[in-house]
């Protein structure tokens, strides 16, 4: 079970937004100090609060819980098993300060995250900066997106509870490969830009080792190859994409994709 002296204490001061890291290493951030992973009672513990912290705002069934930390097989006395872990969490917590030790509600077979302080969530602020940096290359303030995008890469690359499974991880997964795609395809853009065609192509292959079917890598790729003077290289890196698509899915490629080719076309 964890103790105050899992918390490790800092100078006093007014309790700020607490940051809490869950790509990664588990991480709890506050002023009083942090928890890190081995800080948590188990790893059925450090689920049931990420899950908690990340659907906070609304009640989670037990069942919903229960789903999460054992997928394949709940122990016969789960309803017991669960209890303990929310009341191990309840520990953990209480050092953080005022309110945390009511912070985690149960009421009507379900439990809530009720911080007492704003949060700052890794996998949120993920989500906040793709969008940011999006939306600044729509607006055509291309070097506006470089930040955004790069808090955005380093945050959903970072590995989701390596060895687990079930529905409701696999499904955090997919939403931290598509923010750490869409990064990629911002920060070429910006290398592109910034005449670092180099960096721009080490990110488009990047997209495309996560997903290759993804066009907007092998369009990465070909601006990339253009940029640096590597013509042949580009059309290449089209061919290879008309391929895979046509023979895996049956499919011509984009009208965005073939635009790309006719520009490459056009320094021939």
């Amino acid at each position: 079970m964890a103790t105050p002296a899992m918390v490790t204490e800092t100078a006093s001061r007014p309790l700020p937004a607490v940051r809490i890291y869950l790509a990664g290493h588990l991480t709890l951030e506050s002023a009083v100090g942090w928890i890190t992973t081995s800080g948590f009672p188990s790893q059925q513990a450090r689920l049931a609060f990420a899950s908690l912290v990340l659907e906070r705002g609304r009640p989670m069934a037990r069942s919903e819980l229960a789903d999460i930390l054992w997928p394949q097989r709940p122990p016969r006395a789960s309803d017991s098993a669960l209890n303990a872990i929310i009341s191990r969490l309840r520990a953990m917590l209480t050092p953080l300060g005022a309110g945390w030790a009511d912070a985690l509600i149960g009421a009507r077979g379900t439990y809530e995250l009720r911080a007492p302080v704003p949060l700052w969530v890794d996998l949120e602020a993920a989500a906040e900066a793709v969008h940011e940096a999006e939306a600044a290359i729509r607006l055509g303030r291309i070097p506006m997106a470089y930040g955004p995008s790069a808090v955005a890469h380093h945050i959903a690359r970072r590995p989701f509870f390596p060895g687990e499974e079930g529905a409701w991880v696999d499904a955090w997964r997919d939403r931290l490969r598509e923010i750490r795609l869409r990064a990629l395809d911002v920060r070429g853009t910006v290398y592109l830009t910034n005449e670092e065609p180099a960096l721009a192509l080490q990110n488009g292959h990047e997209m495309l080792t996560l997903q290759p079917f993804r066009e907007a890598g092998h369009r990465l790729v070909m601006r990339a190859h253009a940029a640096m003077g590597n013509t042949a290289e580009a059309l290449m890196a089209y061919e290879a994409c008309r391929r895979l698509i046509a023979e895996e899915l049956g499919v011509d490629p984009s009208p965005q994709t073939m635009a790309a080719y006719e520009a490459v076309l056009r320094l021939v």
